[in-house]
């Protein structure tokens, strides 16, 4: 994420990611594994004609209404792993309305008789479980589904929930100002980080649980819709509507989930070194076409070479009318909110498809291997195109008068203050200081095993730390307890 105004605009910009009257059905079916969910395990049995599990006790056999992330509580949900989101929607600018169905497979990691699903705001109007109507019941952001049958351990099931309403955007966030689905004068922009997700569909809102996604998005001839991954095919128009379908084959986060729509020009094409690219400006910002496809093309290249091959399968970047104030490292379709991005901003969203989106972090606290990785590369890209070293950016950011963000250890970023800019910049110059301690040979090897050892998962900290004392064999603790946990500057070496 980087913030283009509203924020620090410091040497190097630091980029933040980031309803309508609805009738909107989701089906989730649950299949895989979330190591991050904390639910309690019923006792495996072998599951009787109606497939439930012999009794437990009855906190053995709810999902908890959170992920079990402390510092986000609320988000997320333990029980079951999601595997695919398919959503089904329809949108009409003119009433601000949302209507659809959403699709989701997972596995429930325990034995369930009830579970959560994130959801904020909207009148649900009926759920299913495995086509059997379930009981169900709101409780602030949380939809909680009690099954008609128990669920056991491991099994594949699927939720279906109706449901209508306005959608309402996460607004004045301390860091963000408005995140999640954000109805605009011709369409909406879509940004949903942290956990801005569950304003527009039912899901398990948590980073820890990445998943597929599917789209169906049907709306008035003339506009159009970009979501992540790649289009199945041209739209479908009837009737004055035109349906655009799109899928991201790589499991996601869903704050990284986007139906973007509006009026937009187009340019597709592919890089020169073949990955494929996806570049859209709201006509406002038709000048900056052409621009935006050329440099995320040239950026995208550049990093393959640096960060590992490219996790995705295609690269671009969307320009909407809708003054955000930043913009967000949406998979593979980054946003920005409202201004033409200079190349550094551009090389630090596109940075973070490695940092943050195929390597997603498991817990908010870890922010700064998504947000210091990227600002590194802004300041690595800057000294590509022949402008300051990466080393000279570190050394005027330490000798600046920023008291702030010594005070402000990065590698445990606080829920009040999520995006503050020690993430970012000293977050970043965490990474040159190690350089300069194991070696350009070591560091780059290490960035790229990095990316390959947790490609389209999550990872911590600690296994950062780890695997840099590994390929570096040296004990390298006290260096990351200087610049990511203590609150004063550190000490050159």
């Amino acid at each position: 994420m980087t913030c283009a105004s509203s924020h620090r605009l410091l040497h190097m910009r630091f980029t933040a990611r980031r309803r309508m009257t609805a009738l909107l059905t989701v089906t989730v079916l649950s299949a895989g594994a979330c190591a991050a969910s904390n639910g309690a395990t019923a006792p495996s049995a072998a599951p009787g004609k109606s497939g439930a599990q012999p009794p437990a006790a009855e906190n053995e056999l709810i999902g908890a209404a959170g992920i079990g992330d402390p510092d986000f509580p609320a988000d997320g949900n333990g029980g079951y792993d999601v595997e695919n989101y398919t959503l089904k929607l329809s949108y009409e600018p003119s009433a601000t309305r949302l209507a659809g169905t959403a699709t989701v497979r997972a596995r429930a990691i325990q034995g369930l008789t009830r579970f959560d699903l994130d959801l904020h705001g909207y009148t649900v109007r009926k759920v299913t479980v495995d086509g059997s109507p379930a009981t169900f019941a709101r409780k602030g952001d949380e939809l909680v589904i009690d099954p008609a049958s128990p669920l056991v351990k491991g099994a594949a099931f699927t939720v279906a929930v109706t449901y209508d309403g306005k959608p309402d955007p996460v607004r004045n966030s301390s860091n963000l100002g408005t995140y999640g689905f954000i109805p605009t004068k011709d369409g909406a922009f879509v940004t949903s980080e942290p956990n801005g997700a569950k304003t527009w569909f039912p899901c398990n809102d948590h980073p820890a649980d990445k998943a597929t996604f599917d789209f169906d998005v049907t709306v008035p001839s003339g506009l159009t819709v970009v979501a992540n991954g790649e289009m199945r095919g041209a739209p479908v128009t009837s009737g004055g509507r035109s349906t655009f379908s799109w899928r991201e084959a790589h499991p996601m986060a869903t704050y990284l989930a986007t139906v973007t729509l509006g009026k937009f020009h187009v340019k597709t094409g592919k890089s020169a070194s073949g990955i494929p690219v996806f570049a859209a400006t709201d006509p406002a910002y038709a000048k900056s076409l052409d621009q935006l496809y050329a440099i995320s093309a040239k950026v995208t290249d550049y990093w393959s070479t640096v960060f590992g091959p490219y996790p995705f399968s295609s690269t671009g970047g969307v320009i909407d009318d809708f003054s955000a104030g930043y913009a967000l490292e949406n998979q593979t379709k980054p946003m920005y909110g409202g201004f033409q991005p200079d190349q550094g901003i551009v090389a630090h969203e596109l940075a973070h498809q490695w940092f943050g989106d195929s390597v997603s972090i498991t817990r908010w606290k870890d922010l700064w291997l998504n947000e210091g990785f990227a600002t590194y590369a802004e300041w690595l890209w800057t000294e590509h195109t022949g402008g300051q070293s990466a080393d000279k950016t570190f050394r005027d950011y330490y000798s600046a008068n920023d008291s702030e963000m010594w005070r402000y250890p990065p590698g445990v970023a606080q829920r009040e203050d999520l995006f503050n800019n020690s993430v970012y910049t000293r977050g970043a110059m965490t990474l040159q200081a190690l350089r300069l301690k194991i070696g350009d040979d070591t560091f780059f090897k290490l960035l790229r095993t990095w990316t390959d050892q947790h490609k389209y998962g999550g990872a911590t900290t600690t296994d950062f730390i780890t695997l840099a004392g590994k390929l570096s064999a040296r004990d390298l603790t006290p260096l990351f307890d200087a610049w990511l946990f203590k609150p004063t500057r550190p000490t050159l070496q």
